[in-house]
């Protein structure tokens, strides 16, 4: 489950939440708000479960809506395990993208591609037990 954010023509905010089943791919429910709280996620996630059955996982990034008290006390009493992803996006904008100003296409491409290299290489994980993610690469690549 995500969200994703969109205007209207007057310039309305939008806040769609989507839910994809990782299995087979399907799109089981898109919701479209002017905002959404953490228990319009459970309500969605109650009634998509009554439909569809229960889950053994909820995978999702940590976006306040996702990590609220009252879903994750839903989840635990349904016997879901919520995955919490890392959400690149937001680092990248929000340690790169918000950070800078470019001048042209050029100054932008070697920003970021020196971003990566800090990202991959220097940046610890604490989802990689403080390994950056090129670190728990090779190490995963050894251990095979």
């Amino acid at each position: 489950m995500d969200f994703m954010h969109d205007r209207t023509k007057h310039g309305g905010k939008l806040k769609i939440l989507t839910f994809i089943d990782e299995g087979s791919r399907e799109c089981l429910e898109i919701r479209t708000e002017k905002q959404m709280t953490g228990r319009d996620v459970l309500e969605t996630l109650d009634e998509l479960m009554q439909e569809h059955g229960r889950t053994e996982f909820i995978r999702s990034d940590n976006g306040s809506e996702f990590i609220n008290k009252e879903l994750r006390k839903w989840l635990y009493v349904h016997g879901v395990q919520p995955v919490y992803i890392e959400s690149f996006n937001g680092k990248f904008r929000d340690e790169c993208l918000n950070e800078e100003l470019f001048l042209t296409k050029t100054e932008a491409q070697v920003v970021v591609d020196w971003w990566r290299q800090v990202y991959n290489w220097e940046r610890p994980h604490r989802s990689l037990n403080g390994m950056a993610p090129s670190e728990a690469r090779l190490a995963r690549s050894t251990s095979d």
